[in-house]
């Protein structure tokens, strides 16, 4: 199919030629007709599937068609739980309306509210946001959700993990009750499909791929290894690989700068990313990285969710999610727009009961080595210990939820 047969405006379809594509994905596909419709929708799609396009396209078409002269009261309103997702959405959003009379803008927190609030003021049209920063500048009466006619909530099981639930809530409170609501999220898990139950009406459902899939062209590989070795396990191989561009998940913001001044110590340009770090110095090491002036990111995974890193070819799970379906994403950054990519982790004896996990999920196991001179002083289980532990850990990855306390509601808005 293409684009044109989605029944898109010839400005909009100019717009896509001169970005380079041809052919929409498939969540473009099956979700961008649906909304043109005026549907809700309920889409499953994890990042690198275009699902951005899925639902920016459709609402900047929608709003054309219905626009009236005058000032632009917000028409759409896009939820992410990130600031980098937000900044990403807010890219694509200006570029496909570069031929249309459409104003966005993006709010989210970590940097200075006067310029979002100016922006507010002098009107958009589609608002993109983190729910924090949108009720801080709500407050101010910096601006009205009264006319929003489409409510897209993106990334929406990563929204849940961060603990926005209650923000969430207070923010469908001050939008129009009828509208037009999307939801997208990487997997439908029980807490997905009991938001989606008090939001969507009569939704249509849309998949990209099977649930908890992963990409096909990812390579997977798990190195058994002493915790003790990681670390020089992993500059053995970006040295010896010499590897340019690498993506390195930590499990905390300490490990993460620990890890980044390791690298750095052995002439192996590293910048570390997560929530302590300012929004200034987030987009410099992204930027930085992108355009290969440093050749490993490190980063947690609230910081890493959602970025769009062309053509990645490695990502290393340095310390493994102690949630499955964490897994899922931080192995989708790479191995994306059809380009093929390695996936690695460093496993120790502490973690085998994600391993675990991990394979369940996946339905398959996933070969496992060692690294030539950092081979396990001792051997690892090869099968899952029944004790009340391993219990919870895996309860806790089905549900979909984490064995720990949830952000305070401060916290997630400095995010």
């Amino acid at each position: 199919m293409s684009f044109t047969a989605l029944g898109l405006s010839d400005a909009l379809l100019k717009a896509i030629s001169e970005k380079g594509y041809t052919k929409p994905s498939t969540i473009q596909e099956k979700a961008i007709p649906e909304i043109l419709e005026g549907k809700d929708v309920l889409a499953s799609a994890q990042t690198g599937t275009g699902k951005t396009a899925g639902f920016i396209l459709p609402i900047l078409q929608i709003i054309t068609e219905t626009k009236k002269q005058g000032k632009r009261p917000i028409r759409a309103l896009v939820l992410t739980p990130t600031r980098e997702l937000a900044a990403q959405i807010l890219d694509n959003a200006e570029a496909y309306s570069k031929h249309l009379d459409i104003r966005s803008t993006v709010v989210f927190g970590g940097v200075n509210a006067k310029p979002q609030i100016r922006a507010l003021r002098n009107g958009v049209d589609i608002l993109v946001a983190t729910p924090g920063r949108l009720l801080d500048l709500h407050s101010q009466k910096a601006f009205s959700l009264g006319r929003v006619t489409t409510l897209v909530l993106d990334e929406a099981d990563r929204m849940l993990d961060m603990g926005f639930q209650r923000d969430i809530n207070k923010i469908l409170d001050l939008l129009p009750s009828k509208r037009q609501n999307l939801l997208f999220s990487a997997t439908f898990s029980k807490e997905i499909k009991k938001l989606a139950g008090g939001i969507l009406h009569h939704p249509v459902t849309v998949e990209a791929a099977p649930e908890n899939s992963t990409a096909e062209k990812v390579k997977q590989r798990m190195y058994l290894m002493d915790k003790t070795n990681k670390a020089a396990a992993v500059i053995k191989l970006i040295s010896d690989g010499n590897w340019k561009q690498v993506l390195i998940f930590t499990r905390t913001k300490h490990g993460a700068n620990r890890l980044s001044e390791k690298l750095s110590k052995r002439g192996i340009s590293a910048a570390a990313i997560h929530g302590n770090k300012s929004q200034g110095a987030r987009t410099k090491a992204l930027d930085g990285f992108k355009k290969g002036k440093i050749r490993v990111l490190v980063a947690t995974d609230i910081a890493a969710r959602g970025l769009d890193i062309p053509l990645l070819p490695h990502v290393i799970n340095y310390e493994l999610p102690n949630i499955a379906a964490d897994y899922v994403h931080r192995i989708g950054r790479t191995g994306r727009a059809g380009a093929s990519g390695e996936a690695i982790s460093m496993v120790s004896h502490d973690e085998m009961e994600y391993v675990w996990d991990i394979e369940k999920l996946l339905g398959d196991p996933i070969d496992k080595d060692a690294i030539e001179g950092f081979e396990p002083l001792t051997p690892f289980p090869t099968t899952p210990t029944k004790n009340k532990s391993s219990a919870k850990k895996k309860s806790a990855s089905n549900s979909g939820r984490k064995p720990r306390q949830r952000r305070s509601r401060n916290a997630n808005r400095r995010r």
